[in-house]
C-alpha cells in the first residue's frame, strides 16, 4: 500500500522554505527601512518644553529609501535640537556619503554629534573643521549650553576611545540640567549620578531579534543596556535601537528606531 506521507512531508518543507523567504525578503527590504517613530516625556524643571530628536548609528553611504523617510519625519517633527550618538559612518568609513544626511539635518538649538567606535576606526583629518561645514558640532568630552540652564556633556565613546566625565561636565552648574550623550551605553555603570539625563545607542537593539530568545549577538560595550530606558543613581538613560545597519544589512523583530524625547514640566 503506497505512503501518504511523502507528499505531506513535500508540503510542510516547502511551506517552511516560503515562510523562510517571506522572512528574509522583509528583513532585507522592509524592516530596515521601516523607521518607527517612539515618544518620549521626561519630568524636567522647564518652564518651556524642550523637544529632543536622538539618533543614533545612522550608518549611512547616502541619501537612501532609509535616509528620505528619516528626513520627513524630522521635518514633521520639528525638533528644538537633533542630537546624533555616535556611528554615521557605513563600513569602509566614506565620510562624504555620510555627510550628504548630516547636511541635511537642522534645528533651531542645532545638531549635535558624539563619536562612536566607527568614528574612531576612520578619522577624517581636523574632524571639528568637517563637522562644522556640515552644519554638526562634534563634542568630544566637552559640554555645552545649548538652552539657559540646558547643557549637552558628548562623551568620546567609551568602548573604542577615552571618554573623560569630568571634563565634559567641566563648568555645568550644578543647578543647571545636564545630557549626556555617548555611543556605548555600559558607560551608564560607571557614569550614572553625574548628569539627569543619557542617551546612548549602540546596540542596534540586537538588529536581529527571534520571539522569546535574546539577541542573536550583540557587540561589546553593551551589557544589559540593549534598548529602551534605565536609572540608577538619580539619572536616567534611553537606548536607541538605532537607525543603520551593522555587518549585516538586516533587521528582524527590529525596526529601526528615531527616538523624539521631550523634557518638560510635566510627564505622564
Amino acid at each position: 500500500m503506497p505512503s501518504t506521507r511523502q507528499p505531506w512531508t513535500r508540503r510542510i518543507v516547502r511551506l517552511l522554505l516560503l515562510l523562510a523567504a517571506a522572512a528574509f525578503a522583509e528583513s532585507l527590504w522592509l524592516e530596515p527601512n521601516w523607521i518607527e517613530v517612539t515618544h518620549h516625556q521626561v519630568s524636567a524643571p522647564f518652564a518651556t518644553p524642550l523637544k529632543i530628536a536622538h539618533l543614533s548609528d545612522l550608518h549611512s553611504s547616502g541619501i537612501g529609501l532609509r535616509e528620505q523617510r528619516l528626513l520627513k519625519f524630522l521635518e514633521r517633527e520639528a525638533p528644538d535640537v537633533i542630537v546624533i550618538t555616535g556611528d554615521i559612518l557605513a563600513s569602509g568609513g566614506d565620510y562624504r556619503a555620510s555627510g550628504e544626511i548630516l547636511s541635511r539635518l537642522h534645528a533651531p538649538l542645532g545638531v549635535w554629534l558624539v563619536k562612536g567606535n566607527r568614528e574612531n576606526w576612520h578619522r577624517p583629518p581636523n574632524e571639528n573643521a568637517f563637522f562644522r561645514a556640515l552644519g554638526v558640532t562634534l563634542l568630544v568630552n566637552k559640554g555645552a549650553e545649548i538652552r539657559p540652564g540646558v547643557w549637552l556633556a558628548g562623551l568620546d565613546d567609551p568602548w573604542s576611545g577615552r571618554p573623560d566625565i569630568d571634563a565634559a561636565l567641566a563648568g555645568i552648574p550644578d543647578r543647571d540640567y545636564s545630557i549626556a550623550l555617548f555611543h556605548s551605553p555600559l558607560y551608564f555603570e560607571q557614569s550614572a549620578g553625574r548628569y539627569q539625563l543619557a542617551l546612548a545607542g549602540h546596540a542596534h537593539g540586537g538588529q536581529v531579534r527571534l520571539p522569546f530568545l535574546k539577541p542573536l549577538w550583540l557587540p561589546g560595550g553593551i551589557g544589559r543596556y540593549v534598548e529602551g530606558w534605565f536609572e540608577k543613581n538619580g539619572s536616567r538613560m534611553y537606548v536607541s535601537r538605532g537607525i543603520g545597519t551593522s555587518f549585516i544589512p538586516i533587521r528582524f523583530d527590529c525596526r529601526p528606531e528615531l527616538a523624539i524625547i521631550t523634557l518638560s514640566g510635566t510627564a505622564p
